[in-house]
């Protein structure tokens, strides 16, 4: 994959910031949603900065689509943190019904004091905030129970601030998604475009299905194979652009000339995996803690 594919998604991240600096003190906690899939490469670095005065419940969407034994990892992850975290799904309804009552958890002495004042009717607010395509507008069209705010399975359809009521007891300040400028580390980038956070009219398809299907070949390679009777000997020995041709070949995408197809392979690839048909998969696990790692941590808080 070109490294300087880094370089070509859009950010608009200092209007974003000013955004959510601007309207932080309109509400009483941050919703945060991550992909589950890929929790740190879809958990945008400078929000938990610019929201540090607020608390955060950390939402890992899609998570009918990602791994569950990688899912419970991350959990335990948050919670060694001292972090507020809920797995759910936009689509299935997974979780939808822990969030009123995680968010009051959250904010129990707030909600107490309110109601000390007489104000037991008084609606909690919280921002949203996630990147393009991670399905905030699907969770709110939840909450409210109708269609409130437009969503659609492409990444950047909400550009505008909009409040919008609920049926839970929250009122809901979505933010437009975002994506940062320029990724330090090209695998977040690569994630994000597998995952569909990145518009594919500006991407490489063919370098990012190669990339997936070395993924693939990394921490699924059994659902991998099974989906694209592929053989034992090419999942163990093939490098990733020999696992895409390898995958065209299969489903006889070919051109005169016996050449590869290669966009329609490319977009099969992507299309299947953002579709689970090739199985319950998540990119990327959490870092295991060590005594060295954690003294290395304390050591920096001072």
């Amino acid at each position: 994959m070109p490294s300087n594919i880094i370089q070509w998604f859009p950010g608009h991240m200092a209007k974003t910031r000013r955004l959510i600096g601007e309207n932080l003190q309109k509400v009483d906690i941050v919703i945060e949603l991550l992909d589950a899939r890929i929790p740190k490469s879809s958990r945008n670095p400078e929000i938990a900065k610019i929201c540090k005065e607020k608390p955060i419940l950390t939402l890992f969407n899609k998570a009918s689509l990602a791994d569950p034994a990688a899912s419970k990892a991350w959990e335990a992850a948050f919670r060694r943190e001292g972090q507020y975290a809920l797995f759910i799904d936009c689509h299935t309804g997974q979780g939808i019904d822990k969030i009123l009552p995680t968010v009051k958890g959250i904010l129990r002495e707030k909600v107490a004091r309110y109601e000390d004042k007489g104000m037991t009717g008084r609606k909690l607010r919280a921002m949203i905030v996630g990147i393009p395509n991670v399905g905030k507008s699907t969770l709110i069209n939840r909450l409210a129970g109708s269609k409130k705010a437009k969503a659609e399975d492409r990444p950047g359809v909400t550009q505008t601030l909009q409040w919008v009521p609920t049926s839970i007891g929250i009122d809901l300040l979505d933010m437009p998604g975002v994506l940062w400028p320029k990724f330090e580390d090209e695998t977040v980038g690569e994630n994000l475009a597998m995952t569909g956070a990145i518009k594919d009219q500006i991407l490489d398809t063919e370098s990012i299905a190669a990339v997936l299907c070395q993924r693939l070949q990394a921490v699924a390679p059994a659902a991998f194979a099974a989906r694209y009777k592929l053989s034992r000997e090419q999942i163990e020995t093939y490098d990733k652009w020999q696992l895409f041709e390898a995958v065209g070949r299969k489903r006889g995408f070919l051109i005169p000339g016996g050449e590869i197809d290669t966009e329609r392979t490319a977009g099969i690839l992507l299309d299947e995996f953002r579709a689970c048909k090739i199985g319950r998969i998540t990119l990327e696990l959490p870092e295991e803690k060590t005594p060295e790692t954690e003294q290395m941590e304390q050591n920096d808080e001072f």
